[in-house]
């Protein structure tokens, strides 16, 4: 990492994560309106959801299909007719989420370090609101997020909007997420400097971290 001005950031999986589990938050809501499901399962089956998505547009509606997708077969009443509004809403707030360990400190360090910091995120218009709300905004120069950009990772207009609006060629700019394509790949299509953020991994891979505070 060689003449590094700013690092933009993803949020999902890379700032934040949905705690205990997407599955404990969706089971939560779902059973308030009867439907009892294990949250491993209701887990499993979102992560079979969302592998299955494609091209997912980050809006209201598209949650709705992907949670219906999610409690297919489980409820007579697909969540979008039922629980889904007030889901949409919780994950709108700091409730169901959880920032990974690493975050505020190596924030705080780089930051200190005179590094610019920005996010780049796949998301949709409740990311603002709920990076206030987790007290995380203000640590950000700037925050692009997908659907207000018009487009989504690993799309190169993403990318160099963030590059626009921190005034600095893309090679000054390292990339950090947890996504070898949205994330690693897409970066590096339009010139940024990346990391691809592995927590999970045993074995680092080549451009790869496993932990932020690598950064410092």
């Amino acid at each position: 990492m060689e003449n590094i001005a700013a690092i933009t950031f993803d949020v999902g999986g890379t700032l934040i994560e949905p705690w205990p589990s997407v599955g404990h938050a969706y089971g939560e809501v779902a059973a308030r309106h009867g439907v009892e499901v294990e949250p491993e399962e209701i887990t499993a089956r979102f992560v079979e959801a969302w592998r299955q998505r494609g091209d997912f547009e980050y809006t209201k509606a598209g949650w709705a299909a992907l949670v219906d997708a999610t409690f297919a077969g489980l409820t007579t009443t697909l969540p979008s007719q039922s629980f889904f509004d007030e889901l949409y809403y919780d994950f709108g707030t700091p409730k169901p989420w959880r920032i990974f360990d690493d975050v505020l400190p190596t924030i705080a360090a780089l930051r200190e370090h005179g590094t610019r910091l920005a996010v780049i995120s796949n998301w949709d218009d409740r990311l603002c609101p709920l990076l206030e709300s987790l007290e995380l905004a203000s640590a950000f120069e700037v925050i692009l997020v997908s659907a207000e950009v018009g487009y989504t990772k690993p799309a190169p207009e993403i990318f160099q909007a963030a590059a626009v609006a921190l005034q600095l060629s893309p090679a000054q700019i390292l990339h950090v997420g947890d996504s070898e394509n949205e994330d690693h790949h897409g970066a590096q299509a339009v010139g940024f400097q990346s990391r691809w953020l592995c927590r999970d991994s045993a074995e680092p891979i080549g451009h790869s971290i496993s932990s932020l505070t690598d950064l410092l």
